[in-house]
């Protein structure tokens, strides 16, 4: 699924074109996503300007100055630039044109959804049922080792599961969590609440460089993933040091790699230098 890198890198592709611009239509060729777009949404947004392109999460937040415009990219879904001639591929939901620009939602599976919320319903940050219980953003100052600490004290759920929740810190997916917590030298089983304030504090260090490094590469935890700009993303997991690296030596120690699966996903670790 697309996580944080992937959505950040589409924001950042997407901001630089469309804000400030006005969007000349927007077209559903399938409402069935998710929840399903409703029919008046493009007559809510059309002939309206795009006042910025922010994120939550793994949501994207098109901003207008009457409401903002939800836009999840599901399980395996895109959203790319392509030319005005262009001919939809199979799985080509929605489409947002402005002067110069044109921008597909691509979702095979459909989960990915685009939704709409109100201005007078107020900042969908703070308001909308989606976003009001995410975590803490993994560069906010706030997010320090002692804000991580004290949020994980009492916690009896493994520390790679409380990462992946996105109640704590949202961005740390299923690679990036098994990448920092090798890198904080912290086991993936561990209870959360058993980690001391020293070792949150690398942990943090180190899910902030493991999001930074992807966020370089152009991210990617999906072979199939496009970025705003029709290209593909640099994988990520060509870079990584644990992750799908079952029986091959560890870099650091040369120990085999584990492979064990914690709540349907596979975690990978190394059991000398992770403890």
């Amino acid at each position: 699924m697309p996580e944080l890198p992937e959505v950040e890198t589409t924001r950042r592709g997407l901001d630089s074109v469309i804000t400030g611009q006005t969007l000349s239509q927007f077209v559903v060729h399938n409402p069935r996503m998710r929840w399903p777009v409703i029919p008046e949404m493009g007559s809510l947004i059309i002939g309206h300007k795009v006042q910025s392109c922010d994120r939550r999460g793994k949501y994207l937040l098109f901003k207008f100055s009457h409401g903002t415009q939800l836009v999840h990219l599901g399980m395996s879904g895109s959203l790319r630039r392509v030319n005005p001639n262009d001919t939809l591929l199979k799985h080509d939901h929605i489409e947002w044109w402005f002067n110069d620009a044109r921008f597909v939602l691509h979702d095979p599976r459909r989960f990915g959804c685009v939704l709409w919320h109100p201005a007078s319903k107020g900042p969908a940050e703070e308001n909308h049922p989606l976003l009001v219980k995410l975590g803490i953003e993994p560069f906010d100052p706030e997010f320090t080792g002692a804000w991580l600490h004290k949020r994980l004290a009492g916690k009896k759920q493994a520390i790679k599961q409380a990462l992946l929740g996105g109640t704590i810190v949202v961005g740390v997916g299923n690679i990036y969590a098994s990448e920092a917590l090798f890198k904080a030298g912290i086991r993936p089983t561990t209870a959360a609440g058993k980690i001391s304030l020293k070792r949150c504090k690398s942990l943090v260090a180190s899910i902030q460089q493991t999001l930074k490094q992807a966020l370089e590469s152009g991210g990617s935890t999906l072979r199939d993933y496009i970025n705003a700009t029709g290209e593909p993303g640099a994988y990520f997991e060509l870079h990584a040091q644990v992750y799908d690296k079952e029986g091959k030596p560890c870099k650091a120690c040369g120990t085999s790699i584990v492979r064990i699966v914690q709540g349907q996903r596979a975690t990978y670790y190394c059991p000398s230098c992770q403890r």
